[in-house]
């Protein structure tokens, strides 16, 4: 059901946690499943230096959020902003489609915090 990249992001996430001094952060969620996503970003000179993410949700869910943090890392505020949530899937090799709808939020919550970051510094 899960490609082996899934379930490697499941059982061994990257970079969870929160970043106490985040100057960005992001939360969505789904209603009809559950998932919450929550994204910190440390942002220095446009570049995503640091990005931290919290998920409660299924395995999917913490994938991509795992998955995410790491596309993240390093790429200017415009070259996040062009990650998708597709982009995402695919670099995990694929999520079943009955989990692309409400478990790839992951995409959703960067933007969000780099909205909000963009808000906070102009």
């Amino acid at each position: 059901m899960y490609t082996d990249k899934v379930m490697d992001h499941f059982t061994n996430p990257r970079n969870v946690g929160s970043i106490d001094d985040a100057n960005g952060v992001g939360e969505v969620g789904n209603a009809s499943c559950g998932d919450i996503m929550k994204i910190y970003l440390k942002v220095e000179d446009n570049i995503i230096k640091d990005v931290k993410f919290k998920t409660f949700g299924c395995g999917a869910a913490i994938a991509t959020s795992s998955m995410v943090t790491e596309m993240a890392i390093g790429k200017t505020i415009e070259e996040a902003l062009e990650l998708s949530n597709q982009a995402v899937a695919e670099a995990l090799d694929g999520l079943p489609a009955k989990k692309m709808h409400c478990s790839n939020l992951a995409a959703d919550a960067l933007h969000e915090a780099i909205k909000n970051y963009k808000e906070a510094n102009g």
